[in-house]
This record gives structure tokens, sequence and C-alpha cells, in this order.
């Protein structure tokens, strides 16, 4: 990207632009490229498993039980790492091989030669390892003059065009397969050239078993070790690695020491979950378990017509190189522990939108890719290597119910982000205009689009207290080029049109409750968050409507914003300061026993999730379980008796399309997450709307992700899907997250509406 930003600042006509700019450019300018190349194949392939993986781990009984045991054994086996360390060494031993401790990848590869060089070996055949690649195994054999040759098909593939891998699971899966028919060709120059699936599958086959009986040292990875017994268990997709122990005398596994678990029955899960994580398949074609070294003869491919001859001597060696490189380090770092307990299987990069749009090549680091990528680039490689791609996740947090081992991929990510910010902030700069308008808890120095977006909250007062100047000013088009030049806001997106009057004041103005406490079969508060306050007042009033319509009795006091914006910035001081003063604000009406009705999702999934970090855990729980989606709020209360007449009905209309029943419905991400998003379809049916619901993850706008220059064609690309679902459509559109709204509104051209509403008695 250097040469690409240096290029960039050669024009003389352009005015000088800081690094960040040019950083910004070049990061662009690669996303584009990767959505042109690569995107197709990458979000045909990704959106491919991730269906599978709906499919297969819907017939798996005991799914959420099956993961929480693997969450188990993964806590516990990291928490007993050096005793399980000493363990394997001890049983490997005894068994008659070799383990070795390696301190760093310089460490392994030294070991590894060694090996090789001892054995004489002239060519090394390698199944998929991804720790093989972290290391760079290759390159340090290679300079010992070893030929190393990847035998996985998708691994190979990228050996012969000088690529990395893309994807955890499936490396080359953004390559299509008229591609690689041209790689073939090209490498190769066959008679009759192949082109389908299969012929391509087959010269591989043919080409690739020439090779592995030539071959002297074989190497593998490992899903799983037992201590006890020193067992792996190797699951693929193809043979290969059973090819690369058998065929050669000397197998060397290559795996981080959180690989390690204490028995072979710790397998069990992790063969179920593996699988239908990754790719979508029940049981993967080949799962392997091995104690090596094994006593059996090695086969003389020369004399191929020989049968092996019976309790022959063997000649066989193994070697175990357990890597550390950082792991032992993120073992004791608390935000990082979790990364270890991750088993590879992909399904949070095939969970993500902004993956399924550009893949590993933009989204991952040294050696790892997708969500969890963060965590592993900065415990091994460092925050600068993280930092390269961190943004790339929104948190939309899709990756949570996906991953088999259930890590919090985004608080990973969130927690990196602000260690980032606070290595490049200069505590030494302070920014004391900036300071006074937006106080906040970060050092100053902060990357100012940063600050701005995490101040979202204050900036939003300013905007309302201000409008309509404010939002006069807003879409100058000379103060949006300014936007965009120094906080990264691009100008082609329309900003937010602040109220004149927030509901806060709407709701004072008209008098307060309207429904007498004596009357009422509920009391709750409706949160005025930030976007509904000062920027959407609309499904504001709606949702009070709607209540008061089944005899809640409902209060809108003003309370601070939730913190949800400095946390998707990684500024998690602000955000924990934020939700210990809402807590402060909302604990009297807890104790009142009133109910918390949320409007935005994503403040829904904050209160939930992200508070259990930031409040003790009895105020956490208590909050927790106080607070209601809006729509899970009114389903709640029909299911309890209340009259479903109150509401709007069908017949009624709900806004541009004259019958009103048909509605297209785009759930927000993080709705899905904590399980509310079925709620506003359930209500719907319930009253008789005919609703159609989208099946694309995330929308791609995800808060302030989608305002950002160097974001912003991925953003829209990550939203094609629903442009494919609803575009045309002569439905209601629906959605109940601001972002949401603002990007179906950007490419279909329509006015969503929120839930709430659909449903709400009219003015």
């Amino acid at each position: 990207m250097s040469s690409d930003a240096d290029a960039a600042g050669t024009d003389d006509a352009r005015p000088a632009e800081a690094p960040g700019d040019l950083d910004r450019e070049a990061k662009a300018d690669r996303i584009r490229e990767l959505l042109a190349t690569e995107g197709d194949a990458v979000a045909a392939n990704t959106r491919g498993f991730n269906e599978g993986r709906y499919e297969s781990t819907a017939r798996l009984d005991g799914y959420e039980a099956l993961k929480d045991e693997a969450r188990a054994i993964k806590e516990d086996a990291i928490e007993r790492l050096p005793a399980l360390i000493d363990e394997v060494t001890e049983t490997v031993e005894a068994n008659g091989g070799t383990v070795y401790l390696a301190d760093d990848a310089a460490d392994a590869n030294r070991y590894v030669r060694e090996v090789a060089a001892e054995r004489g070996a002239e060519r090394a055949v390698k199944s998929k390892s991804m720790t093989s690649e972290e290391i760079e195994v290759n390159d340090a054999l290679a300079e010992d003059g070893v030929e190393v040759v990847e035998t996985d098909l998708g691994e190979w593939v990228l050996q012969l065009a000088e690529e990395e891998p893309s994807h955890i699971v499936a490396p080359a899966i953004h390559k299509s397969r008229e591609a690689i028919a041209e790689l073939f060709a090209e490498r190769f120059d066959p008679d009759d050239p192949p082109e389908t699936a299969e012929e391509l599958t087959m010269f591989a086959r043919e080409r690739l078993g020439e090779l592995i009986e030539d071959a002297d040292l074989g190497m593998t990875g490992a899903n799983f070790i037992a201590a006890d017994s020193g067992t792996m268990l190797l699951v693929t997709s193809e043979g290969n690695a059973r090819k690369t122990v058998t065929a050669t005398d000397t197998h060397v596994a290559v795996a981080g020491v959180e690989k390690l678990v204490p028995t072979v029955e710790d397998f069990s899960p992790f063969v179920e979950l593996i699988g239908r994580s990754g790719t979508g398949q029940d049981v993967t074609s080949y799962i392997s378990t091995l104690t090596p070294p094994v006593d059996s003869p090695v086969p003389d491919f020369a004399a191929d017509e020989e049968p092996l001859a019976d309790g022959s001597e063997s000649d066989r060696e193994f070697h175990l190189v357990l890597i550390d490189n950082g792991r032992l380090a993120m073992r004791d770092d608390e935000t990082l522990k979790e990364t270890l307990y991750c088993i590879r299987c992909s399904a949070c990069s095939n969970a993500c939108g902004n993956f399924q749009s550009v893949g590993g090549h933009a989204f991952g680091g040294e050696t790892y890719s997708g969500g969890i990528a963060t965590g592993w680039e900065a415990g091994i490689e460092g925050l600068d290597t993280a930092a390269e791609f961190n943004d790339l996740c929104t948190g939309c947090s899709r990756c949570v119910p996906a991953c088999p081992v259930g890590i919090d991929i985004p608080w990973i990510n969130t927690a990196v982000r602000d260690r980032i910010n606070r290595g490049e902030a200069d505590p030494s700069q302070l920014d004391w205009a900036f300071e006074e308008l937006v106080p906040d808890e970060e050092p100053g120095g902060l990357d100012l689009g940063t600050r701005l977006v995490g101040n979202y909250a204050t900036l939003a007062k300013w905007g309302h207290k201000t409008a309509p100047v404010a939002n006069r000013l807003a879409n100058v088009s000379p103060l949006r080029a300014v936007a965009e030049r120094v906080a990264g806001i691009d100008r082609r997106r329309d900003l937010p049109a602040f109220a004149r009057e927030s509901l806060v004041e709407w709701f004072e103005t008209r008098g307060g409750p309207a429904v007498p406490a004596d009357e009422a079969t509920r009391e709750a508060v409706v949160y005025p968050d930030t976007a509904t306050n000062y920027v959407d007042v609309a499904r504001g009033k709606a949702t009070v409507r709607a209540l008061e319509a089944l005899g809640v009795r409902v209060l809108v006091p003003d309370l601070p914003g939730s913190g949800r914006p400095p946390l998707s910035q990684g500024m998690v001081a602000t955000a924990e300061s934020a939700a210990e003063d809402l807590y402060a604000g909302l604990a009297p009406h807890l104790d009142a026993g009133r109910d918390v009705v949320v409007i935005e999702p994503s403040d829904l999934a904050t209160f939930r999730r992200e508070y259990e970090r930031f409040l003790p855990a009895d105020s956490h729980e208590r909050l927790a379980a106080a607070s209601y989606d809006a729509m899970e709020y009114v389903f709640g209360l029909l299911e309890h008796g209340a009259d479903p007449a109150a509401l709007r009905a069908p017949s009624e209309g709900t806004g541009p399309v004259a019958s009103g029943k048909r509605l297209a419905y785009h759930p927000h991400c993080q709705a899905r997450t904590v399980e509310v998003g079925e709620y506003a379809t359930a209500t719907f049916e319930r009253l008789g709307y005919d609703v159609r619901v989208s099946d694309t993850e995330c929308c791609g706008m995800a808060g302030s992700f989608g305002y950002k220059t160097d974001y912003y064609e991925l953003s829209v690309d990550v939203g094609e899907p629903l442009v494919e679902q609803f575009g045309g459509t002569d439905r209601t559109v629906v959605a109940a997250g601001t972002s949401c709204t603002e990007q179906l509104d950007d490419l279909l051209e329509a006015s969503p509406l929120h839930p709430i509403e659909v449903i709400a008695p009219r003015e």
C-alpha cells in the first residue's frame, strides 16, 4: 500500500495531504480492487458456507449444549496449559517420539530445518496448517534447498499462483474455477487442459500423487492433541494429511500450544462442531486420529506391486513442534485469552458481511483472517499488524452465535482498537477547543475522526440545539469536503437531519404520561437513545402511542447516551463512563419497578452484552432483565392479554403502499444476536400483515462505518443482497436500526419505517 500512497501524493496540482489521508486513500483503493477482482467468488462461497451452517446445525440435537461443552473444554485446557505441555511431552516421548517447545517462529523453524537436514530431506510435503503459515516454515526450508509442496488442493493452487490464503478453511476461496483452469494451463501446458471442477481435481490429484511418492519428510498441523496419549486429531476435506503421514518416514507436526486438550474423549464435541461451523458439513470427509510414531512400514513406491511386509521394521520418526510465539502471553492477557479458544473453523468469517465482500486479503493480517484475526495478530504479530484491518470489524456481532465456542469476537476487536487508539494518541497533544466541545475519557491527540464519531451523543445534542442552521450547514459542499478530508466522513452520504424538538421535549410539552397510574397495566420508561431523541423523533412518538394504546403508563426521562458510539470506536473508557452514568439515571426507575423499553437495537444489545463488562454483576443483571426491545415488549403485552385491536391493522395502511398489508422487513444484526429480531415478525403476523424477512446478516451501514470514505464502496457492496431481495418491491420497507434505515433509504430509494411506526395508532 505504501507505493500507492506515495504515488497518490506526487501530483503537484493537489494540495498537500496528511499521512492519514494517504492511508485512507490507499486502503480505499485496495478495497475497491478486491471488490472488483475477488469479491464475487468470496461472496458466493462464504454465503454458501454460512447457509450450510444454519442448515447443518439445525439438524443437530443439543447444538447449544454442545457449544457449551466445547467452550468448557477449551477454558479448562487453557487454564491448565503448562501442565498439559508437560504431560504431552512425557507421553509422546514415552511413545518414541520427540517434543520440542518453540519460543517463537525462528526457534520453530530452526528445529524443523535441523530435522530435515538430519534426514537428508530434499522434498517435504505438507498438509494444510495455519500454524506453519504463521511461522513461514516453507521459506525457512527453501533456504536450505528443501522443496516444500503443499498437498491440499487450495494451498497448492495458491503456491502455484504465489498468493497468500484468503480464508482459514478454504484458502483459495477467492479464486474461481476459470482462474484455476487458466493457472494450470499456464504452469503445466497440458495437452488437454482441464476445465471442469472434476477435471481440475483429478489433474491436481495426479500431480500431487507423484510429488508425495518422492517426498522425504511429511508435515501436518493438528486440530487437537490429547495430552494424556499424544493422539492427534486431523479434520480435513481431503485425504492428503493421511498420505503425508504414511508415505514418508519422518512426520513433523507443527501446532500451537493452544491445540492441547486433556484426553481423546475431549475430541468428541469438536468433531461434531468444526465441519458444521466452517463449511456446513455434518461431518467432514476425513476425520483421522493418529498416535505417532506409528509402527508400520514405509511404502516403497518403486516396488508398488509388492505387498507391505507384515511386521517389517519401520524407520519412522515423529517430531511434535509445539509453538508458543506469543500464546502464553495471550493466556495471561484477559482480553486476548479468549482467542486461544478458537478452533480455526472460519465461522466468524463466513457470517461477517464485510468479509463476505472482500475476503481475507483485506480482512486479515500476516496469517489469520476474519473476525478472530485481530486477536491472533495482536497476540502474535503485534498491534501494528492488527491495526491494518481491525476497523473492518463493525461490531455487528453476527459472528458471536456462529462461533462454536462462544468467543466474544467483537469485544476482542473493540478492546484491541482501544489499545491501538491509545498507542497512536500522543497525551502531550491537547486539542483544547475540541476537548471543551466533546470532553471524553480518552487521551489528548486521539485521531479526530475517531473522537468525532465517538462523541456523537454530544454532537447530536449541539446539532439539535442549533437546528435548522446546523442541518443547512451540514450538507454545504465546502464543509462536506472539509469533513471528508479531516474526519473521513464521505460526502456521498447524506448526514442525518437534527430535530428542532427532541423526544424528551415533546413528551414534556404534551404534559407527560397520558395513562393514569391507577389505570395502567404496567409502567415503562421509553429510553430516548441519541438517534431517537435528536434525529428520528417520529419513531419515539410512535413507541409512546403504541404502549399507551395497550394500557402502559409511559415516561420519557432525560437520560444520557448508552456509550455505543464510543464503544464502536474503541473508546472503552468513555463507553464505560457512559454506562455508569446511564445506569445511575435508570436506577430510580428500576427501583420503582418500571420496565425499560429500547427503540434502537444496538442500544439494547449494549445493555445486555457490553454492560456486563462495565457494571457490577448485580447492576448489569438488573438492567438486562428489565430492558426490552420495543417490539419484544409489544409482543409480550399481547401475549398477556392486551387487545391487539388497539394497534393499527393492515387495512388502515402503513405508508406509501395503498393496501399497507405487505411488508419487507430487515431485522437489525445485533437484534438477531440478542434474539429479539423475531418479535417484530411475530407481532406483524399476529396483526395480519404479510411479512417478507431479509436473510442478509448485516446491511453494511453499521453505525458510522458506512459514513467513512475509505469504506463507502464496501458498505454499499455489503448491502447489495438487500437490493437483490427488496429492490423494486411494492412492499413497505421496515427496519429497526438507525443505520439500517439510512442504508436502505440510499440503496432502495425508500423511506423505511421502524416496526413500531407500522403498528402504532396514528397521531
